[in-house]
């Protein structure tokens, strides 16, 4: 056996007995070859780059759950608001969405300049795929072309850019932005010249908020934890004010800021109350009290003058006059969640940002159109419908989505008791099942949501839930080290238990069926590749028996055919989640890094070439094709984003 040195730390070759091994974190792996491989298999050579390439095409979701002021419109006609590192702009009546993909790790806040065009975006301290730090820092951009203008503040801000705002008043020159540093330091930059003009330590408590008043371009208000600050930049220092509560109920925070055609400044809080701030003083002028129950986190100052508040418990959008009147109030439904931002749109029409990352499309008196909807926890699980242009997702938020991929939108969503972990659709697109964190899983009807089947494996995760090809079996694959099958008889909805495969010593990764339906492999936790025959959960541990077996789906990272996805180095949890395209030609990868890769398969040379793609922030938990091969589905853990990408 011909070793060169360096193969034999990464990969190594076994001609005699037919397979390659590689090394994980120190762990050998052994992989083995079909026969037909065999003779003219070679390490050496050199895998091609897949001839086709990847555009992301939607972005499904919302940052709400944990960001505010990130919602507004252009006189493109499209909104824009961000979800994990991608800023989306949206076209709502075309149905058109197009991406600004400059930044490499989660957004976290957004301005539009003045002239309507120019938009500035800070985004949170990432990590390389190398494990170095990539600093966090603001981007300007043209919102028209999409072109990156400054990138501001590298090696400046400290863990994240929390707030930014472009000044108003002297044609939009300046830029501030409050990082996530302890002191939570507030900056002012020259944009253009990427200059640091000022810098001051704002607060010990969290900002929420920081704007340019729009008749002043020195003057700068800051608010959050019990305080609001007037700041005035003269040369190069911030000199602060601060709010005077005085006889007025101090709340815990003050969650929001706007300012009215006078120059006032309007602010809702934690109580429920609206103060307004008389402009140049820092003292309250006039007091709504209990405007909202609970807290009021967007306040929108329109074009006529009125103004509209948005409330976090009661989920109320209230209209008041010039004169803080009421005028009129609508409620946001309660599966959209609490108010989180609010933008004027066309006349009459108003779009809100809420919570549970949705945005909606508004007008007085009751009007309320989900435009945008997404998950708000962890997400993992996803499977693509057998013969439509549908998919599913379910997240450990409770919620199962049924989404269209030509309306993006869900067809149904459905709460389930517990958080859910994967999901796996029957052959027939009759039934779908769905394994929860807690041990549990059950099975809906694809047409009605309704429970057609529930049952409980062992107490720990259900990672993985598949159908044979032949729609008889399902497989359970489970954190407790073990994978339950099922027969399954009348088209889904009956199931019975016929075998239990033991033998990992860590919990199921990924599980695949052959074509034939009869043998099962499974990866584990401790890098393990194990076969099983599927109608009795028997082990296989004979290789000639499987290793010319052919595979309905790719799914599991550690195989012959999909090794070449690991990268150098690489620890086994790097890569999420593999698939290979229906028609066999391309193999897909989600990885720890916040990348989507592509691969010619089979992918059997190590670390085989790949075309790669940003969107999700740090991990992408799942990965599929839609059964045409038209679309690839690619899901974020944290993020809770779906990411909808076309062949370009």
């Amino acid at each position: 056996m011909k070793r060169s040195p360096s193969k034999s730390k990464e990969c190594t070759l076994n001609a005699e007995d037919g397979y390659v091994r590689m090394f994980l974190r120190g762990r050998p792996v052994t992989m083995h070859i079909p026969d037909e491989q065999r003779e003219s298999y070679s390490l050496d050579h050199k895998a091609a780059l897949p001839d086709r390439k990847l555009k992301l095409q939607w972005v499904y979701g919302y940052r709400g759950r944990d960001c505010r002021s990130n919602l507004y419109l252009l006189p493109t006609g499209e909104i824009v608001y961000f979800n994990a590192s991608v800023v989306v702009l949206y076209n709502t009546e075309e149905q058109q969405q197009r991406h600004y993909l400059g930044h490499n790790d989660d957004v976290k806040c957004l301005s539009v300049h003045p002239d309507m065009v120019t938009i500035a975006t800070g985004q949170v301290a990432g990590t390389s795929k190398d494990g170095k730090l990539l600093a966090p820092h603001v981007r300007v951009w043209d919102s028209v072309s999409l072109n990156t203008l400054h990138v501001i503040g590298m090696g400046v801000f400290d863990r994240a850019v929390t707030c930014v705002s472009f000044s108003k008043s002297n044609g939009g020159a300046f830029l501030c932005a409050v990082d996530d540093a302890n002191d939570h330091i507030l900056s002012v930059w020259n944009w253009q010249k990427e200059k640091q003009l000022a810098d001051v330590k704002c607060s010990n408590d969290s900002v929420l908020g920081a704007v340019f008043h729009p008749m002043d371009a020195n003057l700068i208000v800051t608010c959050g934890k019990s305080h609001i600050n007037f700041w005035t930049m003269e040369g190069n220092t911030l000199t602060k004010r601060q709010g005077l509560f005085e006889k007025h109920e101090k709340p815990k925070y003050v969650l929001c800021v706007a300012f009215a055609e006078n120059g006032d400044a309007i602010t809702g809080d934690s109580s429920g109350n609206i103060y307004v701030w008389a402009k140049g003083g820092n003292r309250i002028s006039q007091v709504v009290s209990g405007a909202h129950e609970g807290g009021i986190f967007s306040v929108c100052v329109l074009k006529d003058g009125t103004v509209v508040s948005g409330g976090g418990k009661d989920r109320k959008v209230v209209l008041w006059d010039r004169d803080y009147s009421k005028q009129s109030e609508m409620e946001v439904g309660e599966a959209f969640g609490p108010v989180r931002a609010l933008a004027e749109g066309k006349p009459g029409e108003l779009f809100i940002g809420t919570t549970k990352n949705a945005i909606i499309r508004a007008a007085f008196p009751d009007t309320l159109t989900p435009i945008v909807q997404g998950h708000t926890d962890e997400l993992w699980g996803l499977d693509v419908h057998p013969t439509m242009e549908q998919f599913v997702t379910c997240s450990q938020d409770r919620q199962v989505h049924l989404w269209d991929t030509n309306s993006h939108q869900p067809l149904w969503s459905k709460t389930i008791e517990d958080p859910a972990r994967s999901a796996g659709f029957h052959p027939s697109g009759a039934v779908l099942a769905v394994g929860t964190m807690t041990g549990r899983w059950l099975v809906l009807d694809t047409d009605t949501r309704d429970l057609v089947s529930m049952h409980t494996d062992g107490n720990e995760i259900i990672s993985n839930i598949k159908y044979s090809p032949d729609g008889n079996f399902l497989a359970v694959g489970s954190h407790d080290n073990f994978v339950y099958i099922y027969a399954v008889t009348e088209n889904g909805r009956k199931y019975s238990r016929v075998g239990k495969c033991t033998g990992h010593s860590s919990f199921v990764t990924h599980l695949d069926w052959s074509t034939d339906s009869q043998y099962l492999v499974t990866n584990s936790g401790d890098y393990e590749i194990l076969f099983w025959e599927a109608s009795s959960g028997k082990h296989v541990t004979s290789m000639d028996t499987v290793r010319n077996l052919e595979w309905a789906t790719s799914t599991c990272p550690l195989a012959f055919s999909t090794f070449g996805v690991w990268p150098d180095g690489a620890d086994g949890t790097d890569i999420n989640a593999v698939c290979r395209s229906h028609d066999g030609s391309l193999l897909a990868s989600a990885d720890d890094f916040g990348k989507v890769h592509l691969f010619s398969f089979p992918c059997s040379q190590p670390r085989a070439p790949s075309h790669m793609y940003g969107g999700h922030s740090s991990h992408v938990t799942n990965i599929a094709f839609l059964h045409d091969d038209s679309h690839l589905i690619s899901t974020g853990g944290k993020d809770t984003s779906v990411l909808q990408w076309v062949f370009a």
